[in-house]
């Protein structure tokens, strides 16, 4: 076994970095939102967020490649104020891949807001704190879990991504070329030993997740108010 090639490896922990974060800042309020509302649009916006989930990643990278090219309504508005494309660039990949890992940041977090209840907020509204406050100092630390969670598979997943990203992104070393499009390079040349090197840290890599993840659900049990 060869030793691996750091930058792709590298290029994909920065992307599921940003990702992460934001869908952590941008997946809190909706998670909220499901996990509280009455509303009849719960439904139909609860299956929008979980179709990453059951859709061909090829299918969901094509419509994501039409929706960020330069004749699109976005990817025009984007090339007119950067003077650059969204397709075939790291800002690019990073929207596929936040559409992409949606449900895996927006589900962990509803079902510890859902845990969680409305009796620690409603506790706090009555000591007259505020609502934003009562959120940050009362019902985050209490979904610490769905937090961990969230934040632990959505960067894994964004890790792995491939479907998305060649279909986006395409294979431009140093730029969109992450771990899993090298990977299917290195099959593609027949260099097996290079592609390897880099499956098997995506394997001890993934393990290491799940390992964390069963930890964490059994450290920080969600508390029902």
């Amino acid at each position: 076994m060869s030793l691996p090639e750091l930058g792709p490896l590298w290029l994909s922990l920065q992307l599921a970095g940003v990702t992460t974060l934001i869908l952590l800042l941008g997946g809190t309020p909706l998670a909220w939102w499901l996990a509280h509302t009455r509303s009849r649009a719960r439904a139909p916006i609860e299956a929008v967020t979980a179709l990453p989930l059951v859709l061909p990643p090829t299918v969901l990278g094509f419509y994501l490649l039409l929706v960020l090219s330069p004749d699109s309504f976005l990817g025009g508005l984007w090339f007119s104020v950067t003077d650059s494309a969204l397709t075939f660039s790291f800002s690019g990949l990073v929207i596929a891949s936040v559409v992409y890992s949606l449900p895996f940041t927006v589900q962990p977090l509803q079902g510890a807001f859902e845990a969680l209840g409305r009796g620690p907020m409603e506790a706090a509204a009555s000591l007259r704190a505020r609502p934003l406050d009562a959120f940050f100092t009362v019902a985050t630390p209490l979904a610490l879990r769905g937090y961990i969670t969230a934040a632990v598979l959505t960067f894994a997943h964004t890790v792995g991504e491939f479907g998305v990203v060649l279909m986006v992104g395409g294979n431009i070393p140093g730029e969109t070329r992450v771990i899993s499009i090298a990977i299917y390079e290195h099959v593609e040349t027949i260099d097996y030993a290079a592609a390897h090197s880099l499956s098997i840290i995506l394997v001890v890599f993934s393990f290491v997740v799940l390992l964390g993840v069963y930890a964490s659900n059994h450290r920080f049990p969600v508390r029902a108010g």
